[in-house]
């Protein structure tokens, strides 16, 4: 039995405290060091101190990096950056400006840990009782690329989209098709706005308002007689107030108003003005998508399939017509070399078959299992509790795909198997506790499927038998804190390896050439083009690009990767101590930061 809505928040805040302290303790040498999981967390720290040093809310320009050429518009969005205000801003007359900072990348992911813990059990809670809220607690934080965007110092925006989508989740299991559809379409809406990575889950969640639309009603009674009437005569007649979400054939319609609706929202609250059709974010080309899908659903009283198929059409001629660049993708704008050398050296937004073998087995193992329990729920549900397990069969099964074209997307795919995965444990402990302790091992494979290369990776190995890459080498670089030296120095751009250019931007008041994100793609070309160059050549591109400094960190795998490209380029020379007589040392020893100074 469910129980009551303290014994609710009793289990989730006993399972949350838990999982809280074990991602402190697991993340504490970090925590201490202040290392940052990912570059993109160190540049949302840069973005907060320029909103919070007096830049404008509209804008989002990182002006210090590729500062000769105006700087570099980001895609990014300030709704990221208001809760991690909030925290510094209360908290830095009682801890300073460093504590304060340093207390948002504690407090805001573990909040939005606890938001995404809430919604997950309160699935498990509403569809398997309280013991499985309790286990869904519990397997949410297994998952390892759900920690893995939702943990301590994580401050970008991936951890909110795995909300967001959790909370479009919500809007399946409401009884009110309209106020289910708007709370799915503005949940989504507002994870569009945080990022258009979550386009193609919109997607999914639309070919579900489909099937809704498509499956036989078997309602009875008034709610049954409205739909009869809204099919038949009567077109001008209104949406009928269905109030069963597995009944009605109208949340699509709602779900579209609202992602319409709030997109335009939420464009108007961070991105007004800025009226390019980019294919990176929402522009006006995807708000006319929106409303068009929008205005069709509500008026079409024709046949569905032909509603659909006026509904797409639309929607793709007006993406291909207002924004053709688009054709080429969200990173068009890379040219081959930035393409070979960067993006395709991002594992997290690569298919799975690109990733080592333990990410790939994380990533796509679990949430098959939880499909397996799906259908095992399925067979033993009937009426509306089946509708519910076959339409989150669905939402989970397309959430999947998308995760195994890009990795990245498996938090949310693995957000979504912590639910089925819940009752699967409990069947399973339940045999465990019967005497079949081979249930234990179906536990172990669907919650830590990667259990075995990393118990390969523990014990000795001889040379001939290397033991397989179960996660990346901790850099001793600390290029934040070493890059403070060159505040003594004259104020300059700095020519470094992308990723640690967010660092660069932290320890210090220079600028940088580039850093790993796409709408810099000239700069990147330029960084890329000088460190695979030839000394004299990349002398050419760092003259051009006015650099008064070039540093690099040797233990890291972005400098390799050049000097693999180029034996005899620039990177290559640095790391193997050849110095061209152009650069003089100002940081130089250890394998900590290494600068130079352009003479």
């Amino acid at each position: 039995m469910r129980g009551d809505i303290r014994d609710f928040f009793k289990r989730v805040a006993l399972a949350y405290g838990l999982v809280v302290l074990l991602l402190l303790l697991t993340n504490a040498g970090g925590i201490a060091a202040g290392r940052f999981p990912d570059p993109d967390d160190a540049l949302r720290l840069v973005e907060l101190r320029d909103w919070l040093g007096g830049q404008g809310w509209f804008d989002v320009t990182q002006h210090r990096i590729d500062p000769a050429h105006g700087g570099v518009a980001m895609h990014w969005s300030r709704i990221v950056d208001v809760p991690l205000a909030a925290v510094a801003l209360v908290l830095r007359p009682l801890l300073g400006g460093q504590g304060a900072e340093m207390a948002a990348m504690l407090v805001v992911p573990m909040v939005t840990l606890a938001v995404v813990m809430v919604l997950v059990a309160r699935v498990a809670w509403e569809r398997l009782g309280a013991e499985a809220a309790t286990l869904s607690c519990l397997t949410l934080a297994m998952s390892v690329p759900v920690v893995t965007q939702i943990r301590p110092m994580r401050i970008d925006h991936h951890g909110w989209q795995v909300a967001a989508a959790m909370l479009a989740l919500q809007g399946l299991m409401t009884r009110h098709a309209r106020i289910g559809g708007w709370i799915s379409g503005a949940a989504l809406a507002i994870g569009l706005s945080i990022s258009l990575e979550g386009l193609p889950l919109t997607a999914v969640f639309g070919a579900l308002g489909a099937w809704r639309w498509l499956r036989p009603m078997r309602s009875t009674g008034p709610a049954r007689a409205a739909l009869e009437r809204l099919q038949g005569a009567d077109a001008s007649a209104p949406l009928p107030p269905a109030k069963n979400v597995g009944e009605t054939k109208y949340w699509l319609a709602h779900f579209a108003t609202a992602l319409a609706v709030v997109s335009l929202a939420c464009f108007a609250a961070t991105r007004w003005g800025d009226w390019a059709q980019h294919c990176d974010a929402v522009a006006p080309v995807h708000l006319a998508m929106f409303v068009w899908a929008a205005v069709v659903l509500r008026l079409w009283r024709g046949p569905a399939l032909v509603g659909f198929a006026i509904t797409g059409a639309g929607a793709l001629a007006l993406y291909f017509g207002l924004a053709p660049q688009c054709r080429g993708g969200s990173f068009n704008m890379l040219d081959p070399l930035v393409q070979r050398l960067w993006y395709q050296q991002v594992a997290e937004g690569l298919p799975v078959w690109r990733q080592d073998w333990a990410t790939a087995l994380q990533t796509v193992v679990p949430p098959l299992f939880a499909l397996f329990a799906c259908a095992g729920l399925i067979r033993r549900s009937a009426g509306k509790e089946r509708v519910w397990w076959q339409e989150y069969t669905l939402i989970l099964g397309g959430a999947l795909g998308v995760a195994v074209l890009v990795t990245r997307a498996g938090a949310v795919a693995g957000a979504f198997s912590a639910v089925p995965l819940a009752w699967l444990v409990g069947e399973w402990l339940v045999l465990a506790r019967q005497g079949r302790p081979v249930a234990l091992l179906g536990i172990v494979a669907a919650m830590v499927p990667s259990a075995p290369i990393t118990l390969w990776a523990m014990v000795p190995h001889p040379a001939s038998s290397p033991a397989p890459a179960t996660a990346r080498q901790v850099s001793a670089c600390e290029a934040r804190r070493h890059a403070a030296v060159l505040n003594a120095m004259p104020q300059g751009t700095v020519l470094a390896p992308l990723d640690i250019g967010p660092d660069l931007l932290l320890g210090s008041r220079d600028s940088v050439l580039a850093t790993g994100h796409h709408r810099g793609a000239r700069g990147m070309h330029d960084a890329i083009a000088a460190f695979v160059s030839p000394p004299d050549a990349a002398q050419v591109i760092v003259r051009a690009n006015h650099i008064a400094y070039v540093a690099l960190c040797p233990d890291l795998g972005e400098p390799q990767i050049y000097a693999r490209e180029a034996p005899h380029g620039l990177a290559a020379d640095l790391l193997a101590g050849r110095v061209p007589s152009w650069l003089a040392p100002v940081r130089a020893q250890g394998e900590g930061l290494r600068i130079w100074r352009v003479r």
